[in-house]
């Protein structure tokens, strides 16, 4: 146990120091907290040291947490880099609290009386954590640096994320309304008019992705990887043509444009909900925009279909 304890808040530290290495160039401010964190940890991994030294040796027992059944999962460091700022905050939380129950249930499992307390000390050493997360976090981020590091990581969402997959549903969802609706009417054939959803669909997502990747590198916009906002931006523009192309796997045509229709008027309103959700665009407007928008490409497509 104590040589598993070890393990533990060797890999909490450098997991904390993991976050501070992610967090220093935008967020100096938590990353002086999570280095704080790390050193606590540390002290911890020390105090468990000496008991072990002094009750079983120098060397210590390699034990991993995959070895104990029901023991809390930490994800390796790598998957964590790119966490965004309130998921960093969240995860510590967790960990602190993951660990405090597995301390709690193992005291419970044991009967000797310096096992158990040592057990008991270590569980209320970690629920304590939360108390030094509280004060690490009051003095090196009050309100006011919190504010200004939140608002930061939305902005870096929005840039990085939000932004361009709302350029790419708009152009999903609108763009391929006027071929698939002028193949629905000019041929009367659901499969003939799926395949050409398919394809405007499909490729339309990879033009778009290749352009968002491709048009700016994020280091002077500072909106981030290319990488990951050409994956938004060309996933959610396939999407918004494929809404509005697979009810036309159903194989009657009015039921399958009626439900292609109201896919269609459900994807505007989706943009919409977006634009005021996290672009700040009053709800009215931006319906009012999409609707409008929409609706000429809709009418274009059924008045080319039926010519």
């Amino acid at each position: 146990m104590l040589a598993l304890a070890i393990g533990a808040e060797e890999e909490d530290a450098r997991i904390y120091l993991a976050y501070a290495d992610t967090l220093r160039a935008n967020y100096p401010a938590s990353a002086k907290v999570f280095e704080e964190m790390a050193a606590v940890e540390d002290t911890h991994r020390r105090s468990l040291i000496e008991v072990y030294r002094e009750r079983f040796g120098e060397r210590i027992t390699l034990i991993r947490r995959e070895h104990v059944r029901g023991f809390y999962d930490r994800r390796p460091d790598w998957l964590r880099r790119n966490l965004p700022l309130e998921k960093i905050r969240g995860e510590a939380e967790a960990m602190e609290r993951q660990a405090y129950h597995f301390y709690v249930e193992a005291a419970k499992r044991v009967t000797d009386a310096q096992t158990r307390q040592l057990l008991g000390d270590l569980a209320l050493a970690e629920q304590g954590h939360e108390d030094i997360t509280r004060m690490l976090d009051d003095k090196h981020t009050p309100v006011e640096v919190k504010g200004e590091e939140d608002l930061a990581a939305r902005r870096q969402l929005v840039l990085t994320y939000i932004q361009p997959g709302l350029a790419g549903l708009m152009d999903g969802s609108v763009s391929t309304l006027a071929p698939i609706f002028a193949a629905a009417f000019a041929t009367q054939d659901t499969w003939q008019t799926f395949l050409v959803g398919m394809s405007a669909s499909v490729g339309a997502g990879i033009s778009m992705g290749f352009t968002e990747a491709a048009h700016d590198d994020g280091k002077i916009s500072g909106r981030g990887s290319p990488i990951k906002r050409g994956l938004a931006c060309g996933v959610m523009t396939a999407l918004g043509g494929l809404g509005h192309t697979l009810p036309y796997l159903i194989p009657h045509f009015w039921t399958a444009t009626t439900m292609a229709v109201v896919i269609a008027i459900f994807e505007l309103w989706a943009i919409a909900f977006i634009q005021n959700r996290y672009m700040e665009t009053p709800f009215l407007r931006a319906a009012l925009q999409v609707v409008v928008g929409g609706g000429l490409v809709l009418g274009a497509g059924i008045l080319i279909g039926n010519a």
